[in-house]
């Protein structure tokens, strides 16, 4: 059986949602061009809390879990249905790992919806949210990858969103097209490593840029998901967007089994409203 493509995507700021821009034209693209999925579980850098869980409602919820941005993004819905049988099947097929059904606390969000805004503007398409456990080392996060692997052979499309660099305090929000020396390299690093050993990801943590491409962990962590996967199946990632915006986030993308490659301009960034200071976006 064919096996559904799975995805890093590289989210960057929120106001993608409502952009036109090189990002978010080949997230339209891996849409129209990659086979499609039966259901979308998705691990967001911002849902990040103590706990390991996936969303089981029939209708998760829209979260707008950001502030300081124009109404239009807060007005912004993504009504996809739940799949409560599928949030049920993967708690049964990670054990011995112990996943929780949240029924009603979390939903869908910016993290998932702005990129699905563009992948799946439709919202015709099931989606579940899988948590990233704050309290587990790294590479607990690599196992956990690896267990879900089997639902690629079920039409379920597994996509991480996060960015591989994610340093707001040194982010240049009126310098669209900057990328700082620092954050190219660790991206560099980390590019390289999927492309050659994945399992061994965790070696970019000796980087000497780690500690500033990744002062936390919550954005880097849905990258780790990707890597534990390919390593499942002895296989490598591929690069299929590469960008940097705003001198410290990256924009990049891998895909597992995409076969595709599309390179955008890191000059056609969303740009963040005037006046709003971006390490009080929860970008």
């Amino acid at each position: 059986m064919t096996k559904i493509p799975a995805l890093f995507i590289g989210h960057g700021n929120p106001m993608n949602t409502l952009e036109r821009n090189g990002y978010t034209e080949a997230w339209q693209a891996f849409g129209q061009h990659l086979p499609r999925p039966k259901a979308l579980l998705v691990v967001s850098a911002h849902w990040y809390f103590g706990a390991t869980a996936i969303t089981a409602m029939p209708k998760p919820r829209t979260i707008h879990d950001f502030y300081g941005f124009p109404q239009a993004l807060f007005d912004f819905q993504y009504p996809a249905p739940g799949d409560t049988d599928l949030a049920r099947e993967i708690v049964e097929l990670v054990k011995p790992q112990w996943v929780g059904l949240d029924r009603d606390q979390w939903g869908i969000d910016h993290g998932t919806w702005s990129v699905l805004a563009h992948m799946y503007p439709d919202a015709d398409i099931p989606v579940l949210q899988l948590s990233i456990n704050a309290l587990k080392p790294l590479d607990y996060h690599l196992k956990l990858a690896a267990s879900l692997a089997p639902l690629r052979e079920k039409g379920v499309m597994i996509l991480a969103s996060g960015n591989v660099v994610h340093n707001l305090q040194e982010l240049q929000w009126r310098q669209q097209e900057l990328s700082y020396e620092w954050a190219e390299r660790f991206d560099d690093a980390v590019v390289k490593q999927l492309a050659e050993e994945p399992g061994d990801i965790l070696r970019v943590l000796e980087h000497p840029d780690y500690r500033l491409a990744v002062p936390t962990p919550d954005h880097f962590i849905p990258l780790l998901y990707l890597a534990g996967l390919a390593a499942a199946e002895n296989n490598t990632l591929e690069t299929l967007v590469r960008g940097h915006t705003m001198g410290s986030i990256s924009m990049t993308c891998f895909g597992l089994g995409a076969e595709m490659e599309l390179r955008k301009d890191a000059a056609c960034a969303a740009r963040l409203p005037e006046g709003v200071p971006p390490d009080q976006t929860n970008m």
